[in-house]
C-alpha cells in the first residue's frame, strides 16, 4: 500500500492535459486514503543549467530543495509529462540534472564503474502524453522519452517497480477519448493505494 505519495507535473504550461491526469490521479488517491504532495514545473524558478557538472555544486533554489525533500518523503513517485522531441521538456530535465546529484539519487564507488542506488524502496507512476501515436513512438523512436525516464533516471536510481501510462495522439483525441485517459489516471490513483490493503 503506497501511503505518501509525491505527483510531479512535468509540463512547464500550466493548463495541460498532464495537469488533468495529475488532477485525477491526485483526487482518486486521496479519496482512498493516501496523503498526496504535489509539485508542478510550471510553479518552479530555478536555473536548469547544471555549467560545472559534478565539479562544483551550485546551491539548491528553494522549488529544488522542496522537490528532493518530497521525493525523500514519498514511498510512491508520480511523474507526468508530455514528450517532445523525443525526450522530456527542457525544464524538466533541469529539475533532473540539478536534483538528482551524487549523494542524492546515486553514490559512485570510489574505483571501478559501479554505484549504489540511493532511492530504493520507492516505486512509480510515469504518464507521458505525445502528439505522436503510441505505436509511432515504439517504431521510430524507439520509446526514446520512456527509457530515458525509466532506465537512466528511476532504475538507476534504484526506483521500482515501474509502470508507464502512453496516452497519443493528444491532438486528434476526441473529449470522450481524453476523458477515458483521465479516467484512467483516477483509477490507477485508487488501485496504488488499495492493491496492498485488501
Amino acid at each position: 500500500m503506497s501511503d505518501r505519495i509525491f505527483v510531479w507535473v512535468g509540463h512547464p504550461r500550466h493548463t495541460s492535459l498532464s495537469r488533468g491526469l495529475a488532477d485525477a490521479y491526485q483526487s482518486a488517491a486521496e479519496g482512498a486514503g493516501a496523503e498526496v504532495r504535489r509539485m508542478d514545473l510550471s510553479h518552479m524558478s530555478f536555473d536548469p543549467d547544471l555549467t560545472e557538472g559534478y565539479h562544483s555544486r551550485k546551491t539548491l533554489e528553494p522549488c529544488l530543495e522542496s522537490w528532493r525533500e518530497n521525493t525523500m518523503w514519498a514511498d510512491h513517485l508520480v511523474w507526468l509529462y508530455p514528450q517532445w522531441w523525443g525526450g522530456m521538456p527542457a525544464k524538466m530535465k533541469g529539475v533532473i540534472d540539478r536534483s538528482f546529484l551524487p549523494g542524492f539519487a546515486m553514490r559512485y564507488h570510489e574505483k571501478g564503474l559501479w554505484w549504489d542506488r540511493l532511492l530504493t524502496g520507492r516505486s512509480a507512476d510515469i504518464f507521458m502524453t505525445s502528439d505522436a501515436p503510441v505505436i509511432w513512438d515504439a517504431i521510430s523512436y524507439r520509446r526514446a522519452a520512456r527509457n530515458q525516464v525509466e532506465r537512466t533516471v528511476l532504475n538507476f536510481a534504484g526506483v521500482k517497480p515501474l509502470r508507464t501510462f502512453q496516452f497519443g495522439p493528444v491532438k486528434t483525441a476526441r473529449p470522450e477519448k481524453i476523458d477515458a485517459w483521465l479516467d484512467k489516471a483516477a483509477a490507477r490513483g485508487r488501485q496504488i493505494v488499495t492493491r496492498s490493503a485488501k
